[in-house]
């Protein structure tokens, strides 16, 4: 029996205990997490009509760091993670400091980008974990959960076929942008803490100097985290990821459905 454990595949290490790793190692191709194991997907197992599409532009996309939410709640069903070629977004920087050490990464409308990204198919109990692990259901958390439309954002699986629309997590912060008003791109988390701390003189004085001394501190004190999420704002880092008005438009429904969520999770 071929073996396909995490561990084996070198996907083991979840963000969260290795900040400075984030968003953390995803699959080559699409698959099917289910405990430890990572399985290969078949191409008609890619499209699952009673489950929410989500899509993962950060650590979601990391099978260690998925089963560690899930069982953080004892949930062991599997989940389709789905590789898809996606078009209208693309993956910025959360304008907030997590109290996992690193600064996390967001969504941000641009209508030319191309990415391949992953769509993790959710059942009602695997998305309530994930809203939660995302602060949706706290009137501070730091995402709301969207619906992305089609033809806004275009979501193609292999094969060709396109989903209607996809659920994301649009960062309620904002985020970061690249100096010149536009939405920054996450280059991954050593390099984008270097530039931040190289950036700003008050940012070290609460973080370090170092990416290292960042995540120490940042993983110690919730309230300098807040303290980081602030500062971006103080020093008029943030802009809009252009996915608000998502968020604001969100209705209860049927998922797959137009401009709808869910029904409401018990």
């Amino acid at each position: 029996m071929e073996d396909f454990t995490l561990e084996t595949l070198g996907l083991a290490e979840a963000p969260r205990d290795h900040p400075l790793r984030y968003p953390g190692a995803w699959p080559a191709d699409s698959a099917l997490l289910d405990g430890d194991r990572l399985v290969p997907l078949p191409r008609e197992d890619r499209w699952h009509e009673e489950r929410a599409p989500v899509l993962a532009v950060g650590s979601n996309a990391s099978p260690a760091q998925l089963r560690h939410k899930m069982a953080e709640f004892g949930i062991t069903s599997p989940i389709p993670m789905v590789k898809a070629r996606v078009t209208g977004v693309d993956v910025g920087v959360s304008a907030h400091v997590s109290r996992m050490g690193y600064v996390s990464a967001s969504p941000f409308h641009a209508p030319d980008a191309v990415r391949e990204l992953f769509v993790i198919w959710l059942d009602a109990e695997q998305l309530t974990v994930i809203d939660a692990s995302e602060g949706v259901p706290l009137a501070h958390g730091n995402y709301g959960r969207a619906w992305l439309p089609a033809p806004e954002v275009r979501v193609e699986l292999p094969g060709g076929v396109t989903l209607p629309g996809v659920h994301s997590y649009v960062n309620r912060h904002g985020v970061l942008h690249d100096g010149t008003g536009a939405p920054r791109t996450h280059p991954g988390q050593l390099e984008l803490l270097t530039e931040l701390l190289v950036g700003s003189f008050r940012l070290r004085e609460l973080f370090g100097a170092t990416p290292e001394e960042f995540v120490a501190r940042a993983r110690a004190d919730r309230h300098l985290c807040a303290a980081g999420t602030r500062l971006f704002a103080e020093e008029k880092r943030v802009t809009e990821s252009g996915l608000e008005r998502y968020v604001r438009a969100q209705q209860t429904g049927s998922p797959g459905t137009g401009s709808s969520l869910l029904p409401p999770l018990r």
